[in-house]
């Protein structure tokens, strides 16, 4: 019985995260790429460098914290990261100028560290690492819900300022973590094991190092972990880029005399509304899938990412540019949860689960700061369509990645290969 309450709670206390965040993080992010070209004139090279000082400090950081929930608390790690994060966002919001965007975001980027591992480890051992598939997909689609009144809030907000959004999306952040605080339960968590005379650093050494192990002796990790740095690779491109490629190359039409914060508003609806709208029959056929259709289901959602990103980056016309980029945010929207709940999922020791997450997160940040400086170049010298189409392709390696681990546990059932078909 008490496990059943726990259990619960853990749910709500998830659900709050996912929602409050998603709230926040919308606030911030519908308009916050159009701030960045517009009040604070950021060029290609300075936008991508956003993301690859960010994710460098997340290279730094992603394993040393996840070692920390791993030995303290992630119910800590995890309210600390929060506001540190929001924190962050508002000093970005507050000080229009390229290195304040640049530094606020390595301070966001080293807060997300203490979040990501941490959350993500913290629900599995709380309600179990079998149950978790279906409470990802269902706070997807929750945080979907609720990013849809962020979208209209942020337009409202953006139409007084360009940064009033952006700082109250941060105090929204940092209240969710003060929130988290004193909710979020902490039953199923088993610190790592110490000796009385020990040193935490020690502790956290040897913890990192056991993560370490669990990574290099499963092969299926191996494999993730170079899906992950693929992934980062295409997505600071199109994250940086896509917003700025639309008001520059692409042009918004002046239909009704909408403002270009307007317009930004309603493709970001747009997008969750698709996500919501594809996610159901999805999620329902993904529920009590068994591994290998999600690996297969992941497959061709990156495949279509590769196809919708290259249409985006080349296309001339408005409505072609947006259909290209709507299926993009919704093909992404549908990819993120699957792939984090199959993640962990594949990870069977518990002790370790956060920092073999954080290792894996830290794979990504290496796509993002190693592709990105190399897609900022380009965009510079060739424009943002090179860039762009650049992107697209640095994520082909996952393609063959996710044939593999296929084609792994075919072999591994007994299955011809036609059953890759």
């Amino acid at each position: 019985m008490r496990r059943s309450m726990g259990s619960s709670s853990a749910r709500a206390s998830w659900y709050l995260l996912k929602g409050a965040s998603s709230f926040g993080d919308t606030l911030v992010w519908v308009l916050a790429p159009v701030y960045f070209v517009s009040e604070v004139g950021m060029s290609p090279l300075q936008l991508v460098l956003v993301g690859t000082f960010m994710e460098l400090t997340v290279f730094l950081f992603e394993v040393p914290t996840g070692i920390v929930a791993d030995v303290y608390s992630r119910r800590l790690s995890v309210v600390i990261g929060f506001v540190v994060m929001g924190a962050a966002i508002v000093f970005v919001g507050s000080v229009p100028e390229a290195w304040a965007v640049i530094l606020g975001w390595s301070i966001w980027g080293f807060g997300y560290t203490f979040t990501s591992g941490a959350a993500d480890a913290w629900l599995a051992d709380e309600i179990g690492a079998e149950n978790v598939r279906p409470v990802y997909l269902r706070a997807a689609q929750l945080s979907r819900v609720v990013a849809l009144v962020g979208i209209a809030a942020s337009v409202a907000l953006g139409l007084i300022a360009l940064w009033v959004p952006i700082v109250v999306g941060g105090c929204v952040i940092a209240a969710t973590g003060v929130a988290l605080a004193l909710v979020m339960p902490e039953t199923g968590f088993a610190p790592a094991p110490r000796d009385e005379l020990e040193g935490a650093l020690r502790a956290m050494a040897r913890t990192g190092r056991a993560g370490a192990r669990v990574v290099r002796g499963t092969p299926l990790l191996l494999l993730i972990l170079g899906i992950s740095a693929s992934w980062g690779a295409w997505s600071e491109g199109y994250d940086r880029l896509s917003e700025a490629h639309v008001i520059r190359d692409v042009g918004l039409p002046s239909f009704f005399g909408l403002s270009f914060i307007v317009w930004f508003g309603l493709i970001y609806a747009a997008s969750l509304l698709l996500a919501i709208f594809v996610a159901r029959p999805l999620n329902r056929r993904l529920d009590d899938a068994a591994e290998r259709v999600v690996t297969k289901t992941l497959f061709v959602l990156n495949l279509g990412l590769i196809g919708s990103v290259v249409v985006f980056g080349l296309a001339q016309l408005f409505w072609i540019a947006m259909v290209a980029m709507l299926f993009t945010n919704v093909v992404r929207a549908l990819a993120l949860p699957l792939f984090y709940s199959w993640l962990n999922q594949s990870i069977t020791e518990s002790q370790v689960r956060a920092t073999v997450i954080s290792i894996t997160n830290q794979a990504d940040a290496v796509g993002q700061w190693t592709g990105g400086p190399m897609i900022g170049v380009i965009g510079n010298a060739f424009g943002m369509r090179a860039a762009l189409v650049t992107g697209g392709f640095l994520l082909t390696p996952a393609l063959a990645l996710y044939s593999r681990i296929v084609r792994r546990k075919v072999q591994a059932s007994g299955e011809p290969l036609e059953a890759l078909a």
